[in-house]
């Protein structure tokens, strides 16, 4: 006859793993958890696109963890949660994988001219093919970890028509006036060829602290005041880190409020005497205060010695340097500005004037002004600042944000240099080297150029990183290049020589680099696409307040200030494989922008009938306007180059061509809610929206497939996303484009509630990192250990948002305390109910009749079940985790089974047994399910070993409290009990005292009469668990004297300059002092005329020991126990030791539990006392007839200072 309870031969995780896995895939679990909830409200859930062409981590076991823990557990509380998996296809990862395998630079592709030449197509089928190159891996790991996500149909962000959303979307924002093209210092990877966005930008880890070579710079000042010239040159100095942009600049900045001082001093290299302008603030980073002369001559300078004696001439404020005029620094090249409609009035103004300095591009359609006479001198600007440097910017505005726009508004002309085709270029390239000639106009050549001064560094590489002889086939060889002299020594030393050096030092700074190729980056004036996000600033600030963040802290912090300071969002990127941005422009630059594969193909229409294009290539391969199957799609392709080759006509007929940019990759995952859906092509649309639009379905689906509704657009139905996870790396990346993208166009939140991970490192604290050889692989700990334990672990061990140090010695101990507790408890159960036949289903005992004990444990799981639903409806995974931890370890397993052994071993079911069964037949099944969501795979298992009623737990519903369970009153009782018994226990082994050794009393100082009554009722119980005569009540703090610890590191932040007066404070209170603090929880006071208060968390309540008896403190309960022995407490304790050893003979025998027996123990005066004192007690625990002391051949027992032989026998 089969067991009614499956008994396990030992608890093997892995081998779980893989038959209910085997079960979920034969009874396809997965849909029918989504298709039995058919018609049920939704719970919506947007699943993050991962980078198909990656590895998956061990980070991504902990997000997809908690993601599948708030799905399992929605779809069991009666929701229906649709499931998408999606593929993120597109960008940089691809594109620079794909590179480093064909050995292949951005310069290589569709570049005829390169030895490794490939087309752009040829490239892009390349990127298609190796970006889904480890979906295998991933969907490996995503059946192995239990996470149920629908890997069969997902979202593929380079199909076409994900593709065609993306297009709409921007076409709406196009329309509201949002997408402009802009000419802007943006930050620019030469490594990655293209530009970045903020966002990406803002990536951890993205700021690093490098080493450069900075020196600070003498300018000559050509109109110096008479005090500045009486020794040697005057000069104004200025520091920076990057001395190749030198020659760029063009104007020097000062703080209009900062206090100057010109000073007599020399050279700190050649000792010329010079007059220098500087911050008097900053002189002592300069100068030696104490060589400062007040009075007398100067005295000379005296290098070996280093002697440099100074003195200030003069002193004023930054606005009188304004206006002054200095030397260009290096003069390779003169300013010049474009002369245009978009061109500053400045600009024009001038060029009207001098027309002698107007020249035309060779080509002759720009023309330009050389305007050296504007630039070089001295401009206002309140960001200055004295932290360091001299109080002196140097301005280039060509590779600076802050420079272009302080040159700007002081209408100082920037320095350009003009490329062959009459564009105006910085003066390094987007390979990160100085042009050389020939890539230059011809005329800008003649009137700007200073040949020989620029030949000398002309195609010098600004950063050895950017430099191809540092980059072997595409790989950047790091320690060669820093090794290196670079440009900026270079040039340092050049300027030492001249005389234009004042102090060239290596310098620690913070400075970008490029999220996925680890270089640093340049700031390069480009024409970008940019989403004027900054327009809808106060809205997002505004949605975003009604988000609920875990942590909260993350929302108003991290995100809210990103928000707060935003930047509008740089769209382009000048790269091959991606989603081409959907503008095309004529040479008015008259623009169009397409929403649709429809829009596109009627206006190709147009273009073949204006005779620019000779056919339509979407009719060409068959494409149907309005057919939106998969086949019709797969007729298309929306990459470059085939965009690149539709050429579009304006009004007139005449040619517009594609915009070359690709978009954001990160506006490819922020569209996926609705581009996931095809909408608004395909997808619900919202029914409350659609309603109030008074229209059709059909009527106003093709007013948003056109663009032609009137408003804000309905957004699809099930949206926005109830839940949304990933790691703290999003917060500006997934989750601010999730965000922006709803509010731009939508007008809505996309997301309610977001849980932003931490970092998972590794068990010392340090980033996992491939080079270290630190990273952990998640399928060897899932083939180790089983997914239940990890997936647990990740999520018990530290609140999601926090950083998780992942050891694998602490998976290996969940594995063993919480599921080896729960595994043992269960094995308990089945084995004696299998024994008497337990069923389940019979009828209950009243809960009014069943034992306090039982009444407990019922309360507790119903409190249990309460406590694990706040928490997930909070989005707190850990804590519902450990709620259900403690439940096992301490409430089932050591409390409730361990007291209650005996009730299962009789041989009648008596109603108290039946109870027993019941209670922890309840206990378990509760386990099963609220387990579920976290440990799918073992909760399954237990489910059915359980006799679960349904083919999978997770197609059950999840446990609803029982509100006329919960016994609040009990469980405070049975708490105190349970804290009492365990801080007791812990004293005991303070001084090895086992718990078999009686002890006289423990005393306990109740704080109120209501906690007294509570101890008083389970008085009885703690004395049997620790083993002491008696419980004893002290009035107040009785003999017991406590004193109160301050948490400075807690503390400290809180009272700051006061700390030291608070604790002096807390350090003199009395016992009656301390006593208040505990029983009102904070104690408030005056300290140096302030009120401070300090809670009881603030500090640590330390009881100390007293002669004979070990003092514990916990909260608020305090136990103090007696240690001393008397002789017959020893006796006691001596039986106790004989009762063990004699048990362990009897199973050792082979002896029924019923067997009577007879003992002879060898002759010892301890264990003879013990038995003449207590051998009614010792035949009484043990079923012995007799008790005889005499010699004997029985087996040699092992006490603790000594060895006997006992003799056991059945009677």
């Amino acid at each position: 006859m089969a067991k009614r309870f499956a008994e396990h031969n030992g608890l093997n995780l892995t081998k779980t793993n893989n038959d209910v896995l085997a079960e979920w895939e034969k009874n396809d679990i997965f849909h029918k958890s989504i298709d039995e909830r058919e018609g049920c409200q939704q719970f919506i859930f947007f699943e993050g696109p991962p980078s198909a062409n990656g590895h998956p981590g061990i980070h991504h076991v902990l997000a997809r963890s908690i993601k599948d823990t708030f799905n399992r557990y929605k779809t069991m509380k009666g929701f229906q949660v649709h499931r998408k998996a999606g593929w993120d296809t597109h960008g940089l990862p691809v594109e620079l994988g794909v590179e480093k395998e064909l050995s292949i630079t951005k310069k290589d592709i569709d570049n005829k001219a390169s030895d490794k030449y490939i087309s752009t197509e040829d490239y892009n089928k390349k990127c298609r093919e190796n970006v889904m190159m480890f979906t295998a891996e991933w969907r490996e790991l995503t059946e192995k970890m239990g996470y149920f996500v629908d890997l069969d149909h997902p979202y593929i962000t380079y199909d076409n028509k994900y593709i065609e959303t993306l297009w709409w979307l921007l076409k709406q924002l196009y329309g509201k006036g949002l997408l402009y093209k802009g000419y802007t210092i943006q930050p620019y990877s030469p490594a990655a060829g293209t530009g970045l966005s903020s966002h990406e930008l803002n990536q951890p880890g993205c700021y690093r602290d490098v080493k450069d070579t900075t020196v600070t710079a003498q300018f000559l000042i050509k109109d110096p005041k008479a005090e500045w010239t009486k020794h040697g040159k005057p000069y104004f100095i200025a520091w920076t880190t990057t001395p190749w942009t030198l020659a760029s600049n063009v104007a020097l900045c000062v703080g209009p409020k900062i206090d100057y001082v010109a000073i007599e001093t020399y050279n700190l290299y050649d000792g010329e005497p010079m007059t220098l302008v500087m911050a008097e603030s900053r002189i002592s980073a300069y100068l030696n205060p104490e060589q400062e002369v007040k009075e007398g001559e100067l005295g000379a300078f005296d290098k070996e010695n280093k002697i440099c004696p100074w003195r200030i001439v003069d002193r004023m404020k930054g606005a009188d340097l304004e206006g002054l005029h200095y030397m260009q620094l290096m003069p390779w090249v003169k300013p010049c500005e474009k002369i245009g409609d978009f061109s500053a009035k400045f600009v024009n103004d001038y060029a009207e004037k001098h027309a002698d300095k107007v020249f035309t591009s060779e080509d002759g359609r720009d023309r330009f002004v050389e305007m050296d006479s504007e630039a070089f001198r001295v401009i206002l600007g309140d960001y200055v600042t004295t932290e360091d440097g001299t109080g002196i910017v140097h301005i280039a505005p060509t590779f600076g944000a802050d420079d272009a726009k302080v040159a700007l508004d002081a209408k100082i002309p920037a320095l350009y240099l003009i490329n062959k085709k009459g564009e105006t270029r910085p003066m390094v390239d987007l390979q990160g080297k100085y042009y050389v000639e020939d890539e230059l106009d011809a005329n800008f050549v003649q009137v700007c150029l200073n040949k020989e001064a620029y030949g000398k560094h002309a195609g010098d590489y600004v950063k050895n990183s950017y430099d191809p002889k540092f980059n072997p086939d595409g790989v950047w060889d790091k320690k060669a290049s820093e090794k290196a002299e670079d440009l900026n020594v270079i040039i340092c030393m050049e300027m030492k020589q001249d005389g234009t050096a004042f102090k060239i030092e290596k310098h620690v700074h913070n400075y970008p680099h490029c999220w996925r190729t680890d270089k640093p980056i340049l700031y390069y004036p480009l024409d970008s696409w940019f989403i004027n996000d900054t327009a809808k600033k106060e809205r997002m600030v505004e949605l975003n307040k009604t988000i609920r963040w875990q942590p909260e802290s993350t929302g108003t912090g991290r995100f809210g200030n990103w928000l707060e300071n935003l930047n509008d969002w740089n769209l382009s990127r000048s790269r091959f494989w991606g989603t081409p941005l959907p503008i095309w422009r004529d040479e008015k630059r008259n623009a169009k922008c397409i929403g649709s594969l429809e829009e596109l193909y009627n206006e190709i229409e147009k273009s073949v009938a204006a005779g620019v294009m000779s056919s339509n290539p979407l009719k060409d391969n068959g494409f149907i306007v309005g057919d939106y199957s998969k086949e019709n799609y797969d007729k298309v392709d929306l990459h470059r180059p085939y965009v690149d080759n539709i050429i579009l006509v304006n009004e007139e007929g005449e040619p517009m061509k594609r915009e070359s940019d690709l978009i954001d990759v990160w506006f490819d995952s922020g569209s996926m809610p609705y581009a996931q859906l095809h909408y608004p092509f395909e997808g619900e649309i919202a029914k409350d929206g659609l309603k109030n639009t008074g229209k059709s379905e059909t009527e106003y689906r093709r007013e948003l497939v056109t663009s032609t509704y009137d408003g804000t657009p309905v957004p699809p139905a099930f949206y926005p996303a109830d839940f949304i996870n990933e790691g703290v790396d999003q917060t500006r990346g997934w989750f601010f484009t999730l965000h922006a993208i709803s509010t731009m166009v939508f007008n809505q939140v996309a997301f309610k509630n977001v849980i932003s991970s931490g970092l998972v490192l590794d068990a010392k604290g340090n980033k996992m990192s491939k080079h270290v050889g630190n990273v952990t692989n998640p399928f060897d700990m899932i083939d180790k250990y089983g997914t239940d334990p990890v997936r647990f672990y990740m999520m018990t061990n530290s609140e999601p948002w926090d950083n998780l140090k992942f050891d694998p010695n602490g998976v290996d101990e969940i594995r063993r305390k919480f599921f080896g507790t729960l595994y043992n408890t269960y094995s308990f159960f089945a084995l004696y109910a299998n024994v008497d036949d337990f069923d389940p289903t019979a009828p209950q005992v009243e809960l009014t009749k069943r034992p306090e004990i039982d009444r407990w444990i019922i309360s507790k799981v119903n409190s249990l079940i309460n406590g694990v639903e706040t928490e997930l409806e909070n989005y707190d995974p850990t804590r519902a985790g450990r709620l259900i931890d403690a439940f096992v370890n301490d409430d089932l397993s050591n409390w409730y089974v361990r007291l209650n052994r005996k009730r299962f071993w009789g041989k009648e079911m008596s109603e108290d047994k039946l109870s027993a069964y019941q209670t922890l037949y309840t206990c378990l099944m509760t386990v099963a399910k609220l387990l579920a969501p976290f440990t799918p795979f073992y909760a399954d298992e237990l489910y059915h070993d359980l006799g679960g009623e349904l083919t999978s737990v997770h197609l059950d519903k999840f446990p609803v409290a029982n509100k006329a369970a919960v016994d609040a009153d009990l469980e405070i009782r049975m708490g105190m009990a349970q804290k009492i018994t365990s801080m007791t226990l812990a004293l005991r082994r303070k001084v090895n005292i086992k718990v078999r050794q009686p002890l006289a009393q423990i005393m306990v100082p109740a704080i109120d009469e209501n906690q007294k009554q509570h101890i008083e009722a389970v008085a009885d119980l703690i004395k049997t668990e620790v083993n002491v005569k008696d419980l004893k009540f002290i009035e107040g703090q009785g003999i017991l004297v406590k004193k109160v610890k301050c948490n400075f590191r807690v503390m400290g932040k809180k009272f700051g300059k006061l700390m030291k007066a608070v604790a002096a404070n807390m350090d003199a209170l009395d016992q009656k002092q301390i006593a208040l603090l505990e029983t009102s929880g904070s104690r408030t006071f005056d300290v140096e005329g302030q009120t401070v208060t300090v809670d009881v968390t603030d500090v640590d309540i330390i009881s100390e020991d007293i002669p004979g008896w070990l003092v514990s403190n916990e909260g608020n309960i305090t136990v103090a126990l007696e240690v001393e022995l008397t002789e017959e407490l020893k006796m006691e304790g001596m039986a106790r030791e004989l009762i063990n050893r004699i048990q362990n003979l009897r199973k050792e025998n082979g002896l029924e539990i019923t067997d009577r027996i007879m003992v002879t123990v060898a002759p010892h005066d301890e264990t003879n006392a013990a038995i003449k004192s207590f051998g009614e007690m010792i035949k009484s625990q043990v079923l012995a007839n007799d008790i005889m002391i005499a010699d004997n051949d029985g087996t040699e027992t092992e006490f603790d200072e000594f060895k006997l032989n006992i003799t056991v026998e059945k009677s």
